[in-house]
């Protein structure tokens, strides 16, 4: 995993685990892989994949079976995808409507990008 420098490295680390979540790599009751595992995966301290997994947990998006591990919630996928968005909408969405401004970007213009970009997807 490369980091990115503006972020702290266990929100990443969330951030890299929600997505699995959402994605389906892990599905709702399904135990996750250990803090060790996790903090090998990623070459990190273990004590950074605690703090990532305790903030996961306190968003209720993977619950602690003590003694087990960890589990995808069962409404994990769309806890995740909650938090994801409010990230999204509080971090990238006011750069990108500045940007869009200052380029004086229309909204027909953005609209055909974006459908551009879907019909990439499903080639």
């Amino acid at each position: 995993m490369e980091f990115q420098t503006q972020t702290a490295i266990w929100m990443q680390i969330a951030q890299q685990i929600a997505t699995r979540i959402m994605s389906g790599e892990w599905a709702p009751g399904e135990r996750i892989p250990s803090v060790r595992e996790l903090a090998a995966e990623v070459q990190v301290n273990p004590n950074t994949v605690v703090r990532s997994v305790t903030f996961l947990q306190e968003a209720g998006i993977i619950i602690n079976q003590r003694g087990v591990g960890y589990f995808v919630a069962e409404d994990g996928v769309a806890k995740a995808r909650e938090m994801r968005k409010k990230a999204f909408s509080d971090e990238m969405l006011p750069v990108f409507f500045q940007t869009i401004d200052q380029l004086g970007i229309q909204w027909d213009e953005l609209k055909s990008w974006y459908h551009q970009y879907q019909n990439n997807l499903k080639q």
